[in-house]
């Protein structure tokens, strides 16, 4: 009989501990725990093991939820709030190198981003295309379809996984660590892969480690350019229109990731008037020749079609700081361009939501937008944050390659050209907390009027152009359940078709809803 790992008192952190208040607790400070314990485990054997005590700790799950930490940036409270028993963090967990017997390149859970960048990188020369925050753990990151800069150029983080190893909870609730292949033989085990390629975490089980075939090269180097514009050049919503109009046929016009231009990604920070400033990010690779050429091409589409002139950023914009002296681009190499845009922001508590956008925006869309962050009075009082922002990053290209769709993995949205993330943030304690909760409501809901508030998924027909929401920057405010007038629940919002078979590896690999929480998976038939 194998020797059972026992963990050691210092792998369970409880009340008392120096560092409970720092493990109870994630990116979001909206969101704190009470557990009875945190579990920090540095091997999938511990990780085993450490689920193990957790279900006799909390009764099987019935006193108290077991959620799993990586890298702490779950938006809503599915990780950390006041029904978990057992938080098991797994970032120390966190090694990456290459795995001979799988022939693939191996990625802990409790890896960050920056861990993937500063560490694969230079030793392989390859690289994820993933995130360019930092800190975010890639257990959950990669688990919901990460992507990043390099996502038009190379795709999604999933579409390069090879397997993954999941500590899972069987029936008679015993614990055993699963490794799971693309390549499977067994359909059940070949479904808990695919379920990992867009699924989200916190679904199935404790996953301990990620395999990655043919991960991509980046570039040597990229051109990188930053710039902003002053609201107070904006003499109405004409300027607005010009700017979301050009961004968006920008890239409904390149989605070829063989041309430079298709490689190109870019993203637009509209920051509340309060802030001052809008803010543009772009990056191409600049070894592809052809790279000078759609980045000026690309600037002056979008600054060229409006009045206000382009200047240097002076503002914070969510998680970058701002990026100087980069108005007219710069050419750097691939690791010190990516550590420039590194960042996670302040300790800040926050809210968000999400849209995949497949053409350019509607004129209703744009007046919608307009009203909520370039007009003050929209509330019964005025409204003034900085932190207030709508996001719109380039998305398709190489993501929306045909072989890639689903169901080659769980991740259904492969025809949209804009990625849209709301984000509104504010300090603890801040009494104006419910103010800024009912602006990211309420500016989301009229940019989505005609669609019921949200936005409605596309299945081939309907002339809107919208499709759905990003599971990793989940949203606890969709619906539940479809409303009256066809607005969709969250089920279909994230996953679409794939939503069924999700429910069936979920009751074939946690049958007893072991691992859940506002929005998690529920099993088929339960």
């Amino acid at each position: 009989m194998a020797e059972q790992t026992v963990l050691s008192p210092d792998d369970q952190v409880e009340l008392g501990d120096p560092r409970y208040p720092s493990l109870s607790r994630g990116f979001n400070q909206r969101w704190i725990a009470d557990p009875d314990a945190i579990m920090v485990v540095g091997t999938p054997e511990e990780a085993r093991a450490a689920l193990a005590a957790a279900l006799e700790k909390t009764g099987r799950g019935e006193a108290g939820r077991i959620t799993v930490r990586s890298g702490g940036h779950c938006y809503e409270d599915f990780v950390c709030s006041p029904d978990v028993g057992v938080i098991i963090d797994v970032s120390p967990m966190c090694k990456v190198y290459y795995d001979p017997g799988e022939k693939a390149h191996c990625v802990e859970a409790g890896a960050t981003n920056w861990h993937v960048y500063s560490h694969l990188y230079p030793a392989t020369g390859r690289a994820l295309p993933g995130g360019s925050c930092y800190s975010v753990g890639l257990g959950g990151h990669i688990t919901g379809g990460g992507f990043g800069l390099m996502s038009r150029q190379f795709g999604l983080t999933v579409d390069y996984l090879y397997a993954v190893e999941v500590a899972v909870v069987r029936k008679d609730y015993t614990v055993e660590l699963v490794t799971a292949r693309r390549d499977d033989t067994d359909p059940k085990a070949r479904a808990l892969w695919w379920a990992h390629t867009g699924g989200g975490g916190g679904n199935f089980g404790v996953v301990t480690r990620f395999w990655f075939r043919d991960v991509p090269e980046p570039p040597s180097e990229v051109l990188l350019c930053s710039l902003a514009w002053d609201w107070k050049d904006f003499h109405g919503k004409k300027d607005l229109h010009a700017l979301l109009t050009a961004f968006g046929v920008y890239f409904r016009d390149h989605q070829d990731p063989e041309t430079p231009e298709g490689r190109l990604f870019a993203m637009l920070k509209l920051n509340h008037v309060s802030n001052g400033q809008i803010g543009l990010l772009a990056q191409v690779d600049a070894d592809v020749e052809g790279a000078q050429r759609a980045m000026d091409g690309f600037i002056a589409a979008v600054d060229g079609s409006i009045r206000p002139t382009a200047t240097e950023p002076r503002t914070s914009m969510g998680e970058h700081p701002p990026v100087a002296r980069m108005k007219k681009p710069r050419r750097m190499p691939w690791l010190a361009a990516t550590q420039t845009l590194n960042g996670s922001g302040e300790n800040q508590c926050g809210k968000y939501k999400s849209a995949y956008i497949r053409r350019p925006f509607t004129d209703a869309q744009i007046d919608a937008m307009w009203d909520h962050l370039g007009k003050k009075h929209f509330l019964p009082e005025d409204y003034d944050n900085p932190e207030a922002r709508i996001q719109i990053d380039s998305y398709g290209s190489a993501i929306n390659i045909p072989e890639r769709r689903h169901p080659a993995t769980a991740v259904p949205q492969r025809d949209s050209i804009m990625k849209m993330q709301y984000q509104v943030y504010w300090f603890p304690g801040d009494e104006n907390e419910q103010k800024h909760i009912d602006w990211i409501q309420q500016t989301y809901q009229a940019t989505f009027a005609d669609t019921g508030g949200v936005p409605k998924t596309y299945s081939g027909s309907g002339d809107h152009n919208t499709d759905g929401c990003y599971i990793n920057y989940p949203d606890g405010d969709l619906p539940e359940a479809a409303a009256d007038g066809g607005t969709e629940p969250w089920p279909v919002l994230y996953y679409k078709a794939a939503y069924p078979m999700l429910q069936q590896v979920k009751a074939d690999w946690d049958p007893n809803n072991v691992f859940r929480h506002r929005q998690s998976i529920r099993p088929k038939n339960a």
